[in-house]
C-alpha cells in the first residue's frame, strides 16, 4: 500500500499496490471518514476496475451504506451522478492516464466536491493503515444500479448551437471518452473515429494527451482530410486534447479563452477562472467577452473550491481540464468540446483562425528542474527580481510590463517547475535562459 494514497486520488499498480483486499478497507475507512447513507461507484475500462468495484462495494456495505453502482462510466459522468443522484458521495474506479497496470480511485463527497490530501485522503489513509475502522452495521447496505448516461447526455446536449454538423477526428484512445462521446449526436458532429474499442491495455498509445507524441496519430488523420477540429480524450475522460483542422495542436489556455468566450455568450458577465501558468491572452479575451477573469491555482480540488466561492462558471486549466458551473463544478470534456464547436459555427471561422488573434504572447512551455534545495532557489530569485510585481498564489510569480513568470515546487519530488511568457520570441528566449540559470545554479 506504500505511497498509493497521493495529492489529489488514491492511484498505483493494480495486485502489488492496490489490491482487492486494499479496496475493501479504502471502502470501510470512507464509511468512517464520511458517513455516507448513500454511495455512487463508478469504473473504467481497465479489466480490474471490476474486481476493485466489487471489494470497495463490500467493505462499504458492510458498514451500512447503500451502493449505487452507475457501472462503466467517464470521470464526469460520475460526478454528475453524485450531484443529481443527491448522493452523499462518489468514487470512480480509474487510473486516469496511466498505463494498463494501474488503476485508482477520485473521491468525492456530497455534490461532487473532491476529497484532497489535505481533506480527507490522509485520513482515510490513517484509518486502512490503523485499521480502525468502526463495526459492522446491523444492517447491510445493498448495492443497486442506475444508469446515468439519458441525464448526462440530455443535460449536455442543452449546450450545443451548431448550424450544422462540424467534421470532427475524435481519438477515444481506448478510453472512456468512448462514453463521455456518448453525448455528441449527429446533428453536432459527423465523427471520423479512432481507437473507438474500449481496451485497458492502451494498445495504440497512452491515453493522455498532455503528451504530444500521443497526437501524432489523429495529427497525421487531420493532415490527411478536410476537417473543422480533433479531440483526444484522456483515460478517464475528464481531460481533453484540441487540434485545428490542419493537425496543429492548441494549447490548453487556448483553448479555454474559446470556451470562456461560449459560456459568456449564455450567460454574460460571470466569473471565469483561469490557471496562474495560462497566458496573459486568456484574461483579456475573459474581459472582451464581458466576463470577470480570476486567477487560480493549480490543481482541480483547489480550482473547484475557488470556482464554488466566486459562483464562476467555468475555469479551464493547462493540464486539460474544463470545469463547469453546470457539472456540479467539475469537469465535462466532452461540454468543452461542445464550446468550441459552437464558437466555430456561429463565427464561421476556422480553428486556427479563431486562435491566431489569442496567441499574442510567445510561452516558454512549462519546465521542470530538479534541484538540491528549493528554498534557496525561491531565495535567489527574489534578490534578482526585487522590482517586479509579485504574488504568491501558488509557488511565486513574478510579473514585469513585458514578460511574466511563475515558479512553483512538487509536491513530491525535488523538483521545481518553470512556467514564463513574453511579448516576444527572442524576450521569451532570453529571459527563460536567464531564469533557468538561477535555478540550476
Amino acid at each position: 500500500m506504500a505511497g498509493i494514497f497521493k495529492a489529489y486520488d488514491i492511484r498505483g499498480i493494480y495486485g502489488k499496490d492496490l489490491t482487492e483486499d486494499t479496496a475493501f478497507k479504502i471502502g470501510r475507512a470512507v464509511a468512517k471518514f464520511l458517513k455516507p447513507k448513500t454511495f455512487v461507484i463508478g469504473h473504467d475500462m481497465r479489466p480490474h476496475s471490476i474486481p476493485l468495484f466489487n471489494a470497495m462495494a463490500e467493505g462499504l456495505t458492510l458498514q451500512g451504506v447503500d451502493v449505487i453502482n452507475i457501472g462503466l462510466a467517464s470521470t464526469p459522468m460520475s460526478y454528475h451522478a453524485n450531484g443529481k443522484l443527491g448522493a452523499d458521495g462518489s468514487v470512480i474506479i480509474t487510473a486516469s492516464h496511466n498505463p494498463g497496470e494501474w488503476n485508482g480511485m477520485k473521491i468525492c463527497r456530497e455534490k461532487a466536491i473532491p476529497i484532497s490530501g489535505a481533506t480527507g485522503i490522509a485520513d482515510i489513509e490513517r484509518i486502512v493503515n490503523e485499521q480502525s475502522f468502526d463495526a459492522p452495521a446491523a444492517r447491510l447496505g445493498k448495492v443497486t444500479t442506475y444508469d446515468i448516461r439519458p441525464e448526462y447526455f440530455a443535460h449536455i446536449r442543452t449546450f450545443a448551437a451548431m448550424k450544422k454538423p462540424l467534421k470532427v477526428v475524435i481519438d477515444y484512445a481506448n478510453g472512456m471518452g468512448i462514453s463521455e462521446g456518448g453525448v455528441f449526436t449527429d446533428e453536432m458532429f459527423d465523427i471520423t473515429p479512432m481507437y473507438d474499442v474500449l481496451d485497458g491495455t492502451f494498445p495504440n498509445h497512452e491515453a493522455n494527451p498532455l503528451d504530444l507524441h500521443t497526437l501524432h496519430d489523429i495529427s497525421a488523420k487531420l493532415k490527411a482530410g478536410k476537417y473543422d477540429f480533433g479531440i483526444a480524450f484522456d483515460g478517464d475522460a475528464d481531460r481533453a486534447g484540441f487540434l485545428d483542422e490542419n493537425g496543429d495542436v492548441v494549447t490548453m489556455d487556448m483553448i479555454t479563452a474559446l470556451v470562456a468566450q461560449s459560456m459568456l455568450e449564455k450567460f454574460p458577465g460571470s466569473a471565469i477562472f483561469y490557471d496562474l501558468r495560462s497566458s496573459w491572452a486568456v484574461k483579456e479575451v475573459i474581459e472582451e467577452a464581458g466576463g470577470k477573469p480570476m486567477m487560480s491555482r493549480v490543481g482541480h480540488a483547489f480550482i473547484k473550491a475557488q470556482m464554488r466561492e466566486a459562483d464562476a462558471v467555468f475555469a479551464g486549466e493547462l493540464s486539460g481540464h474544463y470545469y463547469f458551473r453546470d457539472n456540479y463544478y467539475t469537469e465535462s470534456s466532452a461540454l468543452a468540446a461542445i464550446c468550441v464547436a459552437n464558437v466555430i459555427s456561429k463565427t464561421g471561422k476556422t480553428l486556427s483562425q479563431l486562435i491566431k488573434p489569442i496567441k499574442r504572447y510567445f510561452a516558454a512551455g512549462e519546465i521542470n528542474s530538479t534541484v538540491a534545495d528549493v528554498q534557496t532557489v525561491f531565495k535567489k530569485l527574489d534578490a534578482k527580481y526585487g522590482d517586479a510585481h509579485k504574488f504568491q498564489l501558488d509557488g511565486n510569480s513574478y510579473e514585469y510590463a513585458d514578460w511574466w513568470f511563475n515558479v512553483r515546487s512538487s509536491n513530491t519530488e525535488p523538483l521545481v517547475r518553470l512556467n514564463l511568457e513574453a511579448k516576444t520570441k527572442a524576450q521569451m528566449e532570453q529571459k527563460r535562459d536567464e531564469v533557468l540559470a538561477l535555478i540550476r545554479g
